[in-house]
């Protein structure tokens, strides 16, 4: 058994669960199963750094990965930091956000993270069963007990405008989720908030940057292949993207 190899053999005693087939969240006229580890088991950062290499991403304190039996268009994706360089258009959003200060924080539940989250979420879904009044819903997003999590908060005029939930795992960051103020939608800070994340794995000597699942024909996931040396999950193995 060789390193690469036997680094997985601890995962081998976790048990997994698949859901019934259930309406595509993405794709209109397709149904999903989706792969679960066992809610029960115990996870640390090192575990689920394993998984994460194995295209599984969590939501909450819930492990997963698609899992569908006729459809295979969801795929895992990840930055390669080493070999990372920027667009025209992303150094033209960073010049844009020359003014806005960021800084990392442990990821403490704050009223005015929550207010903010409720105001991009009202603006960005409206009457979805998304929007929530629950800042207990909120904060199992937010944080979980097994896994390193830290914030990084957007300033601009000492006004907080955007927060970037962020899992520190042992080889690399995964982006949970990222709301902003409405106000500030011209500052395109979906994407300065990824170029952040690369600079702050870089700078942690980390190699990667998890962007969680991409779908070709979903106009929603666009953003994601549009950052250089990404790198996709085959059920197998990472390949470079080819546009």
């Amino acid at each position: 058994m060789n390193d690469e190899t036997s680094k997985y053999h601890r995962l081998h005693d976790y048990r997994f669960f698949v859901t019934p087939e259930h309406e595509c969240s993405y794709l209109p006229n397709r149904q999903a199963t989706t792969l679960f580890i066992d809610p029960q088991a115990e996870l640390t950062t090192e575990t689920y750094s394993l998984f994460s290499e194995l295209g599984f991403r969590r939501g909450g304190d819930h492990v997963y990965r698609p899992h569908c039996t006729l459809c295979h268009e969801c795929k895992s994706v990840r930055i390669n930091v080493n070999k990372f360089s920027p667009s025209r258009s992303q150094r033209r959003i960073t010049k844009r956000n020359q003014d806005v200060s960021v800084s990392w924080i442990d990821a403490k539940y704050k009223d005015e993270h929550f207010e903010l989250y409720q105001r991009y979420m009202n603006h960005r879904h409206g009457d979805s069963s998304m929007v929530s009044d629950d800042s207990e819903q909120y904060q199992r997003m937010m944080n979980t007990e097994w896994c390193k999590t830290k914030l990084a908060e957007f300033h601009h005029n000492n006004n907080l405008i955007a927060v970037a939930i962020t899992d520190w795992l042992e080889n690399g960051l995964s982006a949970v989720y990222t709301f902003f103020d409405p106000v500030y939608s011209d500052y395109s800070l979906g994407t300065f908030s990824i170029l952040q994340q690369v600079a702050a794995a870089k700078q942690s000597d980390r190699d990667y940057v998890y962007l969680g699942y991409w779908i070709k024909d979903c106009e929603k996931m666009s953003y994601k292949n549009k950052f250089s040396a990404l790198e996709l999950f085959n059920g197998h193995s990472w390949q470079v993207y080819q546009a």
